[in-house]
This record gives C-alpha cells, structure tokens and sequence, in this order.
C-alpha cells in the first residue's frame, strides 16, 4: 500500500484559491493513479479528480470542471489539486487516495485501496 499525508486545507473566501497536496510513501508511487474525493457533513464521499501513472490522462467531476486542475509530480512522489474559483458549496474534507487496480474508471471509491487522513477545507461566502 500507500502511505498518504494530505496538506494545505484551510479557509478562503468564496472566489479565492487553494492548493491541496498529498504526499505519498512506500510502494512505487509511480505505478498507481491518484484521485480526489471530497466528503462535506451529512454527505456521501465523493470523487472530485483523477490522474494515471503518466501524468496526462486526467478526470475531473463535472461541478469542479473548469475551476480545479489536478497533477502530479513522480519525481516528488506528490500529487496536487488546485482548486481555483472556490465556491461555498466545495467546503468538506479532502481525501487523497491511490488505485493500484488495473483498468480502474477512477471514478468509485472502491477502486481505491489507499486513503489519507484528510484536509479540511472552508469556503465562506
């Protein structure tokens, strides 16, 4: 597996820009696609973004389409995701995690078989 440690969470004002970073230890980070979800209070987990193994091939969920670019760097065993235009409603907890499953859609929290702790972020209106 791999280890995860989520950073930059904090509170902006709606409009404003954020960069969460995950950092990743233990198995080759290079070889597992990396993916965003977010989790606000009340709700279901849900899938924000996605990046394979190759840093090109990336996937995005529809409200965050246009406002949030996710990356990652293999050399520094990161991924980001900067989350631009933020709106009140993106306010949760951000998880990163990493799919080491082949041929996943990236897109369902199953296919994930490793999580961070989590970065709370607060978008005020």
């Amino acid at each position: 597996q791999v280890q995860l440690v989520e950073s930059g969470g904090g509170l902006v004002q709606a409009g404003g820009s954020l960069r969460l970073s995950c950092a990743a230890s233990g198995r080759t980070f290079s070889s597992v696609a990396m993916g965003w979800f977010r989790q606000a209070p009340g709700k279901e987990r849900e899938f924000v973004a996605a990046i394979r193994w190759n840093e090109h091939d990336t996937y995005y969920a529809d409200f965050v389409k246009g406002r949030f670019t996710i990356s990652r760097d293999n050399a520094e065993n990161t991924v980001y995701l900067q989350m631009n235009s933020l709106k009140p409603e993106d306010t949760a907890v951000y998880y990163c995690a990493a799919s080491s499953i082949p041929m996943a859609t990236l897109y369902r929290r199953y296919e994930y078989d490793s999580w961070g702790q989590g970065t709370q972020v607060t978008v005020s209106s």
